[in-house]
């Protein structure tokens, strides 16, 4: 074995250790990437791509959303590379989700954050329903919708046929602003109109819509728009 390759391995053993006995908060962004990458790259040093990933994309965040054929062809990364990048945050919100219940109460004073976990790693416009029964406990929170809110793929029938289907009371629905405005539009407000009226009809409130960003998000309830 080569003095370099003995310098390398010892390096990522270091790190390795250094996650173990620390975990991630005392890594560098670069240090957290670069140990991510030793996964699909066992044999070269990652620390240099790790640099280069972060000058191009500015964040981890921005790494993991940057589209798979860019990874590859600017920066050499095999497809295998590309989409253990692209799991990271579908898998951190896998995780959120599956420490969600069915016992799970509504809490207002939490309910947007966990929407908002919804929404980790989506780069497309999509709608996430929520639905609580009667005891305000939650029965239904899924994506009902890949699409802009503010069109005809707000899914109105499907959304009350859900409520139904469930025996709701409670209906909280989001969406995201991919272009990170969280601000409603007008058509917003009239889809929010349209939703809460036809949920009346069958008994359902409309308690909240949530417009979400890549870090922040906007209740209408809250801004006294619903």
């Amino acid at each position: 074995m080569s003095s370099d390759s003995s310098v390398h391995k010892g390096h990522r053993k270091t790190l390795k250790k250094k996650f173990i006995e620390n975990g991630l908060d005392v890594f560098e962004p670069h240090e957290a990437l670069e140990l991510y990458l030793y996964y699909a790259i066992p044999r070269k040093d990652t620390n240099p791509l790790a640099h280069r990933l972060l000058d191009r994309f500015v964040t981890l965040a921005g790494v993991c959303d940057a589209p798979i054929d860019e990874l590859t062809e600017e920066f050499g990364l095999t497809e295998n590379t590309a989409v253990l990048l692209k799991l990271l945050p579908e898998m951190a919100r896998l995780y959120n989700e599956s420490k969600l219940s069915n016992d799970n109460v509504i809490d207002l004073d939490t309910i947007g954050d966990l929407i908002k976990s919804k929404f980790i790693g989506r780069t497309e416009e999509v709608v996430v329903l929520l639905l609580g029964d009667a005891k305000g406990k939650i029965i239904f929170f899924d994506v009902v919708a890949k699409g802009s809110v503010n069109s005809s793929d707000m899914p109105i029938r499907k959304i009350v046929d859900l409520s139904i289907r469930h025996n709701a009371r409670l209906a909280f629905i989001a969406h995201n602003h991919p272009s990170g405005n969280a601000l409603p539009s007008k058509n917003d407000l009239a889809t929010t109109d349209a939703l809460k009226a036809t949920l009346n009809t069958v008994g359902v409130r409309l308690f909240d819509h949530f417009i979400v960003t890549d870090d922040d998000y906007v209740s209408l309830r809250e801004s006294e728009l619903i």
